[in-house]
């Protein structure tokens, strides 16, 4: 029997998987641009991504970008949008699949790649003109995150094993773009019941020390199988 080869009459664009990867410091809500090398846009800066390879997955591709232009590895990553307007690239019709993720900065050294000039960790406050259509990705993952702070505990990817209240809600502040009452953050968050409270306090601060806690991961399952919604915030 003859094999058939298909010839599909459409026009194939191009396809990239941009990365928006934040991470906090302790005091500020942070994203991983790079400064572009090449042109188009050579010298701006820009969110990490690469073209998909034929045989590529888009999961691979996102993995292969922060590996090849930053130095990181092992990061969990959520599909967050797909940006396909025409003119988004001068080059070619590409349509970019964007992935988002969290990290702990301290958890990684930065190292730019071959392909471009730097990459940094820059407050979500102080970015500036972004390449492309860069500043549009950016704001959707950071409407994004706002929205499931609210409900989800992504937070606590962003912060150390043991944490304080007061640095917890430096982090909601961060991320939310806007000051919490300190009282009813507290007075919320304990009624969630998904905190431990650690033995051990603050030591060597100036003000009264603070108790540590924990994420309780196994207490935080449980109420989403039960189906009890939680507002954080």
């Amino acid at each position: 029997m003859k094999e058939q080869f298909y010839k599909y009459q459409y026009p194939h664009p191009a396809v990239t998987v941009d990365c928006i990867i934040f991470g906090f410091d302790g005091q500020n809500l942070k994203v991983m641009l790079i400064q572009r090398k090449s042109e188009p846009f050579a010298k701006m800066w820009a969110l990490p991504g690469a073209f998909v390879d034929e045989n590529e997955s888009l999961e691979s591709c996102a993995e292969r970008v922060l590996q090849k232009e930053g130095n990181i590895s092992g990061v969990y990553l959520e599909q967050l949008f797909t940006f396909g307007s025409p003119s988004r690239d001068p080059r070619e019709r590409v349509i970019s699949v964007a992935y988002m993720g969290l990290v702990k900065t301290a958890d990684f050294e930065l190292i730019a790649g071959n392909d471009e000039l730097q990459i940094e960790w820059k407050d979500i406050l102080e970015v500036g003109n972004l390449a492309f259509d860069h500043n549009l990705i950016l704001t959707t993952a950071i409407d994004r995150i706002r929205g499931k702070i609210r409900y989800q505990p992504i937070g606590f990817e962003l912060m150390n094993a043991k944490f304080t209240i007061p640095q917890l809600q430096q982090l909601y502040e961060a991320i939310l773009g806007k000051s919490l009452d300190r009282r009813n953050f507290r007075k919320k968050l304990l009624s969630m019941q998904i905190l431990k409270q650690l033995p051990e306090k603050q030591q060597n601060v100036a003000h009264k020390a603070a108790s540590y806690y924990e994420f309780d991961r196994e207490r935080y399952d449980v109420l989403m199988k039960e189906g009890i919604y939680l507002e954080l915030v």
